[in-house]
């Protein structure tokens, strides 16, 4: 199973414990009546990143998206982490329920078992 991964801002040669795979997202801050914005990005279990809408350290995010290998919608909360990277805000996701982390991470081993082996 897919481990979590606390990094934050890994260089492209960093081993990451958690693949991460493209993933669109719609995002909106946390407790505002705003509309959901999407974008692209990628998902790991602890997390995602998404390109633009670059947002301060510590903001709170409302995250939803829906994985391919299921039908339901995800629905979760996340905190903005401080990122040397200037094109994407990364995100950890707080209070993920056991049944997402769960639903996220069989698709994370999924999307890793089927990548071309290097």
């Amino acid at each position: 199973m897919a481990e979590r991964n606390d990094s934050t801002g890994a260089k492209p040669d960093e081993r990451r414990d958690s693949p991460r795979v493209p993933m669109r997202f719609l995002v909106r801050r946390a407790g505002s009546g705003a509309e959901f914005a999407p974008h692209q990005g990628d998902l790991s279990l602890g997390g995602c990143a998404f390109l633009g809408s670059l947002l301060e350290p510590g903001a709170q995010l409302e995250v939803r998206f829906i994985l391919p290998s299921g039908s339901d919608e995800l629905q979760v909360r996340g905190e903005v982490l401080a990122s040397s990277d200037a094109t994407a805000t990364r995100v950890r996701f707080l209070d993920l329920p056991v049944d997402a982390e769960l639903t996220i991470a069989r698709y994370l081993d999924d999307m890793e078992l089927a990548a071309p082996k290097r």
